[in-house]
């Protein structure tokens, strides 16, 4: 890494929902540089990958993600980060990827990393290299992606009620959102929501429905975040 020559890597925003909170995946870095400290996942590019499968291939690693078939979830390119001293070790070029998963196992530590653990992304220690500033973009990418598509619906089981998409929504924006609102604006919207002959009983009131995912992608109009929001944290 001399000279003019750049050294390509990838790092991964591996985001999640766990306990109606929106967590990132962490590592312990097991190396020098910032030995010891916490860092989002990622390596070098092997001279016979491709950006795409150095990303999937280091998210099967630390999270057991069979990346040979299609990813339940989201993942896409982010950005690329190439300031001069982003690395102590010479001139990096670090491609961003936001993964965008449900169901996420607890990690094993792949590569060099010691450890690794999910961190609710309001809780992150200082990451090392520039991590905290590709975490902020992989926060907010994932948010918006909940602003005018369908995912948010992946994260609830097969079938689910109003209430269990509207969690996602407040894990993911760091926001509360009215009850009323939020279920006319998700029931009206053409092919988000399919309701079922199922109803939830056994609680007060009148009993909520159960719904499953609807065959639409994307949200038209879109749910926007700021006719919604009354708190949000950026990482």
């Amino acid at each position: 890494m001399r000279g003019n020559l750049f050294a390509v890597a990838v790092n991964l925003v591996v985001l999640t929902v766990r306990s109606d909170r929106l967590h990132v995946l962490l590592i312990e870095r097991g190396e020098p540089p910032f030995l010891g400290e916490w860092a989002l996942p990622g390596g070098f590019v092997r001279p016979d990958e491709d950006l795409v499968h150095t990303a999937g291939r280091r998210l099967g690693e630390e999270t057991g993600a069979d990346t040979g078939h299609a990813v339940v979830g989201h993942l896409e390119q982010l950005a690329s980060y190439a300031a001069p001293d982003r690395d102590p070790r010479g001139r990096v070029l670090s491609v961003g990827y936001l993964a965008f998963l449900p169901d996420m196992p607890e990690p094993t530590p792949g590569g060099s990393a010691v450890a690794s653990a999910w961190w609710p992304v309001d809780e992150v220690p200082p990451p090392a290299f520039d991590h905290r500033r590709i975490l902020a973009d992989g926060v907010e990418r994932a948010r918006s992606k909940l602003e005018y598509t369908t995912l948010a619906a992946s994260f609830c089981p097969t079938q689910f009620t109003v209430t269990d998409l509207r969690r996602v929504y407040e894990a993911v924006w760091d926001a509360s959102l009215d009850p009323r609102n939020f279920q006319r604006k998700v029931t009206s919207t053409e092919g988000f929501l399919v309701p079922t002959t199922t109803l939830v009983t056994g609680g007060r009131g009148r009993p909520p429905r159960l719904f499953r995912r609807g065959d639409a992608t994307a949200l038209h109009p879109p749910m926007l975040r700021d006719s919604h929001r009354v708190s949000t944290r950026t990482p």
